[in-house]
C-alpha cells in the first residue's frame, strides 16, 4: 500500500511538472484578453500584409579571440541583410566581448566598440534598414554609472540610448510595437556577478505603461538580452507584464554550450519566449515574419542558403489564439512561403502529409504562393514540407506541423521550458539555504545526540555516524565548520574592486558596490557550488581522517594499512577540491585585484583554514581522542 501511495504521488508530481514546464499552444485561460480580429483579409495570392524583421544576438566582437567573427559579421550586415531586406533588425545585446586576454578579467575595450561601429558604417546597414541594438551584460561590464566615459554603448552603438523603450513600426496595414526590456545592471560590476538582469519597481512601472500603449498595435513583440528566467523583477513579475505580447525575443544563453540548440517555450498566457543562439560561435540569426498578423519565424545559420520560411499555414506549436487571428488560416486561399537566396530561386515544391501539391510560383520578391483548400485539412494534425532549390544547385527543405482546430495540443520540450520558465535565482536561493541548513543541522544534531556504543563489527553507516559524532564533539572541528557555514550565509565573501576604482563587497545575498545594492542571483549559484564541492566534502574528509585516527592510525600508517587505492583516491579528491579553491583565489586576484585576494575570507582565508584543519586531524593529541580510540579497539578485538 505504501509503495502504491508513493507511486501515485510520484506520478502526480511528474504530471504537474510536465503541465507547468511543457506548455502548449492550447486556448488561453479564462479571462485572457483576446485581440479581436476579423477573418478577412486572409492570406491569399497578393504580396500584402507582410512584415519581416531579423534578430541577431551575442555578437561578442573581440579584440583577442576568433579573428573571423568581425569579418563574418560585416558580411552578414552587407550581404545577408541585402538579400533578406528586413524592415527592422534587432541586435539583442552582448555587442562586444569585453574580456581580457586571459578570459578571467573584464573591461570595456574601446577598440571592440570602434570595430562594431565601423562595421555598421562600412556596410551602410543603417541606411538599408532600421537597426536597433541594445546592451547585454558584457556591454555593462565594469561601468560605474551610465554617464561614465567607459559606457561606450552611448558613443558607438546605433541606438545609443540606455534604458527600456517602445518603438512603433508603422505600415499601411497597421502598427507593430517593439518593446525593449533593459535589465542590465547599473552600476555594472565585473564578471561574473552580472549574469542575471535586474528590474526595479520604477523600471517595471515604465514597462507597464509601454505595455498599455502597445495594446492599440496589431502585435507587440518584447525583446531583451536576458531570458525571463534570468531577470529578477518585483511583483507581478516580468512575464505577467508582457502577457499581452505575442513573443519575447532574447539571447544570452548561447545554446547552453551546444547542449540546447533550440531554446523555445511559451508562457502560460500564450506569449512565446524565443531564445536565439549566439553569433559568437554558432553564427545564428533569426527571421521573424508577420503575414496577415500570423507570426512565423526561422532560426538560421549564417551563409546557409536558400532560407525557407512557411508563413501560411503557420506552425501549430508556435500558435497562440490569445494573440493571433488563427481563424485566418481556414479562410486562406493560398499556401505562402518566403524564400531567400543570393541566387535565383528555380523551384519551390510543396508537400502536405507526404503528398506533392505542386510548385509554388513567385508573386513578388521572396514571396511564393500555391493555391490550396484548407478545408481538406480541417481535422487533426498535418505536416507541411517545402523544398526550395536555387540556381546554384543548393537545396533546402523546411517543414512543420499545422492544424485548423485550436483545441488540439502540442507541447514544447521539457528542458527548454525548465530553462526558460524557471526563476533560477529563486530556485538557487532556496537550494543554497537548504544545503547550508542541512550541514549546520548535521553538526548540531550530532553535537548533542548521545553517541551509541559500538557493538560487534560496525558497518559503513555505523562508522559514518560514529565519525560525525567524533567530529561534532571535538571543539576545534565543530566550531570551525559551524562558523564557516554561518559565514558562508552572512559574511562578505570578499572585498575588492568590483568596478575599477570602486571597492565593493560580495555576500551570498548580493553585492554592494558604488553605493548600490545588487540583489543576489549568481551569488546563490556560487554558494551552492561552494557548499557541494568544498564545504561538505571538507567536512566528510575531516570525518574520515578522524575515524582513521580513532582506529589507531597515523598519517604514515594509514597509507600502509588502509586499502591503498581508496586512501589515495580520497586524498586525491580532496587535493583537487583544494586546488580548485586555490584557483578561485587566483581568479579573484586577476578579476578584482590584490585587495580582493587578501580580503577574501571565503577564498584565500579558507585555503589557510583548510590546510590548518587537515594538519590538525593528523597532529591532534591522542589524549583528546582517547575515549573513541579505546572504544574502537574494544570493538575491533571483540
Amino acid at each position: 500500500m505504501l509503495k502504491l501511495a508513493v507511486g501515485l504521488l510520484t506520478a502526480a508530481a511528474v504530471a504537474l511538472l510536465l503541465d507547468w514546464y511543457a506548455p502548449s499552444g492550447a486556448p488561453p485561460p479564462v479571462g485572457q484578453r483576446h485581440r479581436r480580429r476579423a477573418p478577412q483579409p486572409a492570406p491569399g495570392a497578393e504580396a500584402a500584409n507582410l512584415l519581416w524583421v531579423v534578430q541577431v544576438s551575442d555578437i561578442h566582437i573581440s579584440r583577442f579571440r576568433d579573428p573571423k567573427r568581425a569579418p563574418d559579421f560585416e558580411k552578414f550586415c552587407s550581404e545577408t541583410i541585402d538579400i533578406i531586406q528586413p524592415a527592422l533588425v534587432l541586435a539583442t545585446g552582448d555587442l562586444t566581448d569585453a574580456k581580457t586576454r586571459d578570459k578571467l578579467g573584464s573591461e570595456q575595450v574601446e577598440v571592440e566598440w570602434k570595430t562594431y561601429q565601423s562595421i555598421l558604417k562600412r556596410s551602410r546597414v543603417m541606411e538599408k534598414t532600421k537597426w536597433i541594438d541594445i546592451k547585454g551584460n558584457h556591454d555593462s561590464f565594469n561601468i560605474p554609472h551610465l554617464d561614465s566615459v567607459r559606457n561606450y554603448y552611448r558613443k558607438y552603438s546605433a541606438w545609443r540610448k540606455d534604458g527600456s523603450f517602445h518603438y512603433i513600426h508603422t505600415t499601411s496595414f497597421g502598427n507593430y510595437s517593439f518593446i525593449c526590456v533593459d535589465a542590465t545592471l547599473s552600476p555594472g560590476p565585473k564578471r561574473p556577478y552580472n549574469f542575471f538582469g535586474i528590474l526595479n519597481m520604477s523600471q517595471m512601472k515604465e514597462l507597464s505603461l509601454m505595455a498599455t500603449e502597445s495594446l492599440h498595435s496589431n502585435h507587440t513583440i518584447w525583446f531583451g538580452h536576458f531570458p525571463t528566467s534570468t531577470i529578477i523583477s518585483p511583483t507581478p513579475g516580468i512575464r505577467t507584464l508582457m502577457s499581452s505580447a505575442t513573443a519575447y525575443l532574447c539571447g544570452h544563453l548561447h545554446t547552453m554550450g551546444g547542449l540546447m540548440p533550440v531554446l523555445h517555450s511559451q508562457h502560460r498566457g500564450g506569449t512565446l519566449e524565443l531564445e536565439l543562439g549566439d553569433w559568437m560561435d554558432n553564427r545564428r540569426y533569426r527571421i521573424l515574419v508577420f503575414d496577415h498578423d500570423l507570426l512565423s519565424f526561422a532560426d538560421l545559420n549564417f551563409e546557409e542558403w536558400p532560407v525557407v520560411l512557411i508563413t501560411n499555414p503557420k506552425s501549430f506549436l508556435y500558435s497562440s489564439s490569445a494573440h493571433e487571428p488563427l481563424v485566418k488560416i481556414i479562410y486562406s486561399t493560398h499556401i505562402r512561403i518566403l524564400a531567400f537566396s543570393p541566387s535565383v530561386i528555380i523551384s519551390v515544391k510543396v508537400y502536405i502529409d507526404g503528398v506533392h501539391l505542386g510548385k509554388a510560383h513567385q508573386v513578388s520578391g521572396p514571396l511564393y504562393v500555391l493555391q490550396w483548400s484548407p478545408q481538406n485539412y480541417s481535422e487533426g494534425f498535418h505536416h507541411i514540407d517545402v523544398t526550395v532549390q536555387d540556381a546554384s544547385g543548393r537545396i533546402s527543405t523546411q517543414g512543420h506541423i499545422f492544424a485548423m482546430e485550436e483545441n488540439l495540443s502540442l507541447r514544447f520540450g521539457f528542458w527548454p521550458s525548465v530553462i526558460l520558465l524557471t526563476d533560477h535565482y529563486v530556485l538557487a536561493r532556496v537550494l543554497f539555504g537548504l544545503i547550508v541548513l542541512i550541514q549546520i543541522a548535521l553538526l548540531v544534531i550530532f553535537r548533542y545526540l548521545q553517541k551509541p556504543a559500538l557493538k560487534e563489527k560496525p558497518g559503513l553507516l555505523t562508522l559514518t555516524s560514529y565519525s560525525l559524532h567524533v567530529f561534532s564533539k571535538t571543539n576545534t572541528f565543530y566550531y570551525s565548520i559551524l562558523v564557516l557555514n554561518l559565514y558562508t550565509i552572512l559574511g562578505p565573501w570578499f572585498v575588492g574592486e568590483l568596478i575599477d576604482g570602486q571597492v565593493g563587497a560580495c555576500f551570498s545575498f548580493g553585492v554592494f558596490v558604488g553605493g548600490s545594492f545588487l540583489q543576489g542571483s549568481l551569488t546563490f549559484v556560487v554558494g551552492i557550488l561552494q557548499m557541494l564541492f568544498f564545504n561538505l566534502p571538507l567536512m566528510a574528509y575531516l570525518c574520515w581522517c578522524l575515524l582513521l585516527r580513532c582506529q589507531g592510525h597515523s598519517f604514515r600508517s594509514h597509507i600502509r594499512h588502509v586499502r591503498h587505492l581508496m586512501a589515495v583516491l580520497v586524498h586525491l579528491a580532496m587535493a583537487l577540491l583544494l586546488a580548485w579553491q586555490v584557483y578561485s583565489c587566483y581568479f579573484l586576484l586577476r578579476t578584482y585585484g590584490t585587495l580582493a585576494f587578501f580580503l577574501s575570507p571565503m577564498r584565500t582565508w579558507l585555503v589557510a583554514l583548510t590546510s590548518a584543519l587537515m594538519y590538525k586531524t593528523w597532529t591532534l593529541k591522542s589524549s583528546e581522542l582517547r575515549t573513541y580510540i579505546v572504544e574502537m579497539k574494544n570493538c575491533q578485538s571483540s
